[in-house]
């Protein structure tokens, strides 16, 4: 940095000279767009993730139902319970699902859990993208 005299030492006759530099370090200022555009694509990035995952519980506890996994056993407890919450009830693989096979035979509940959670998992992905989309900048 340049050194610059003081008027008043110059005309006291004082050799002092100050000197320019400051004792804070300088400021890097992220732009507030920056920040906003960040905190934003964080947002969609996780709004997809959960959808993602919404879509996969559903296809898993689909797959459940098609390969006759046992019922009793925990993991297929929690994929079922939770896919039955996901399925906005529009898409339930009972009475009240889009595509209803009748009859209490394991290919009606088979088909009424791949057709209506398969719609139901579409319906999480292509929402989920939309509102990706609306969010990320």
């Amino acid at each position: 940095m340049a050194r610059r005299t003081d008027d008043t030492s110059a005309e006291t006759g004082g050799d002092e000279a100050t000197d320019e530099k400051s004792t804070t370090k300088p400021r890097r200022t992220v732009p507030v767009g920056a920040t906003v555009t960040k905190v934003r694509t964080l947002v969609a990035q996780a709004i997809w993730i959960v959808c993602v995952l919404a879509a996969l519980v559903l296809a898993i506890a689909a797959l459940c139902i098609a390969l006759k996994a046992n019922p009793s056993n925990g993991l297929v407890k929690f994929f079922v319970d939770t896919a039955d919450k996901l399925d906005f009830g529009v898409f339930s693989r009972g009475k009240d699902g889009v595509a209803h096979f009748k009859g209490h035979t394991h290919a009606a509940q088979t088909k009424n859990a791949l057709i209506n959670w398969g719609l139901a998992a579409v319906v999480w992905l292509v929402g989920g993208r939309i509102v990706e989309r609306i969010v990320r900048p």
